[in-house]
C-alpha cells in the first residue's frame, strides 16, 4: 500500500451516496480530501455536514459536472490549495451520477442526454481538466461505472449507455496513461440502492408520470397502460433491494487509491448479480438471453 503523507484526492457528487460517504471516509484515514458538491453555494445539506468538519484537510467545491466553467474553477482551487501543486495531485474518484429507467419507446432523446453528460461527460469533462495534475503525482484515475457497463438490461438504456461508454473511456485512458506511471482503475458496484436511496417510491412515481406523459400517442396505445403499470410496479418493487451497506464499494475505491498495484475492475456486488455478469460477458448472446430475458 502507498502511504498517505498528505496526498490529496478530488471526488465528484459529494452531496449524498457512495460520494458523501467516501469524502469522509477518505478524510479519516488521513487524505486532504476535495468534495466537489452541486449544491455547495444552494445550502446543500450534504456540503454544510462536510464542511461542518471544520478541517483544514476537508476542501468542499463548488462544482456542475456539466459545466467547462465550474469545473476550470474547481481546478484552479485545487492547484491553489495544494500544499505542494509541483507534486500534483494524488487521485481523482469520478463518482457524479444519475440514473433512470424506462423503456426505449417511452425515452426522449432528452434524457438519454440529460444522463450521459452527467455520468458520461462529466466523467470525460472531470478526468481530461485534471489529468496534468494527476501525470504529475504518478497519480491514480478511479472511475465508477456499474455492473450495468458491462451488461444491458430491460428499462435502463440510458444509464446503461453512458456506462458502458465510462467503462470505453477508463480502457482507453489506461493504455495511454500506463507510460506515465498513472494508474487508471473501474468500479462496477452491484445493486446498492437501498444505501444510497437513488431509487424512491417517489422517484418511481415521478418518473412514471413523466415517461407515460411524453411518449407518443402510437406508442401509448399500442403498449397499452396495463403493460406500463407492470413495468412500474416492477421498478417500485426494486426501491427496497440491494445491499444496505457502502463498505464494499468504498473499500474498494480506497484500495484503488492506495495500493501499489491496484485492480483494473472492483466488483462490488452480490454473488448472483456478479454470477449474471460473468454469464452475460462470456456465454453467446443466445445462452444468456435465454437464461435472463
Amino acid at each position: 500500500m502507498n502511504k498517505v503523507n498528505g496526498k490529496a484526492v478530488f471526488i465528484t457528487g459529494c452531496d449524498s451516496g457512495f460520494g458523501h460517504a467516501l469524502a469522509t471516509h477518505l478524510h479519516k484515514l488521513g487524505f486532504t480530501v476535495f468534495a466537489g458538491c452541486l449544491l455547495k453555494d444552494k445550502g446543500g445539506g450534504g456540503a454544510e455536514e462536510l464542511q461542518a468538519l471544520h478541517s483544514d484537510r476537508m476542501k468542499v467545491v463548488q462544482l456542475d459536472v456539466c459545466s467547462d466553467e465550474l469545473v476550470n474553477q474547481a481546478v484552479d482551487y485545487v492547484k491553489a490549495n495544494l500544499e505542494d501543486s509541483e507534486r500534483g495531485l494524488w487521485a481523482v474518484v469520478n463518482n457524479a451520477g444519475v440514473s433512470t429507467f424506462g423503456e426505449v419507446e417511452f425515452t426522449t432523446m432528452d434524457t438519454y442526454k440529460q444522463v450521459s453528460e452527467v455520468n458520461l461527460w462529466g466523467t470525460i469533462r472531470v478526468t481530461k481538466a485534471l489529468l496534468p495534475l494527476i501525470r504529475r503525482a504518478k497519480g491514480r484515475v478511479v472511475n465508477l461505472a456499474s455492473m450495468y457497463g458491462r451488461m444491458g438490461n430491460a428499462l435502463r438504456s440510458p444509464y446503461c449507455v453512458s456506462k458502458y461508454g465510462v467503462e470505453a473511456f477508463s480502457d482507453c485512458l489506461r493504455y495511454e496513461m500506463k507510460s506515465w506511471g498513472v494508474k487508471v482503475s473501474i468500479i462496477e458496484p452491484g445493486n446498492f440502492i437501498v444505501a444510497t436511496g437513488i431509487l424512491t417510491r417517489d422517484i418511481v412515481a415521478s418518473t412514471a408520470d413523466k415517461l407515460w406523459k411524453e411518449a407518443p400517442p402510437v406508442v401509448q396505445e399500442d403498449y397499452g397502460k396495463h403493460h406500463f403499470e407492470q413495468y412500474m410496479a416492477l421498478m417500485r418493487s426494486y426501491c427496497n433491494s440491494g445491499q444496505k451497506d457502502m463498505a464494499p464499494v468504498l473499500d474498494d475505491i480506497t484500495d484503488a487509491i492506495t495500493s501499489k498495484r491496484p485492480y483494473t475492475r472492483y466488483n462490488p456486488m452480490e454473488a448472483h448479480w456478479w454470477i449474471r455478469m460473468q454469464v452475460m460477458t462470456h456465454l453467446p448472446a443466445v445462452l444468456s438471453d435465454r437464461l435472463y430475458f
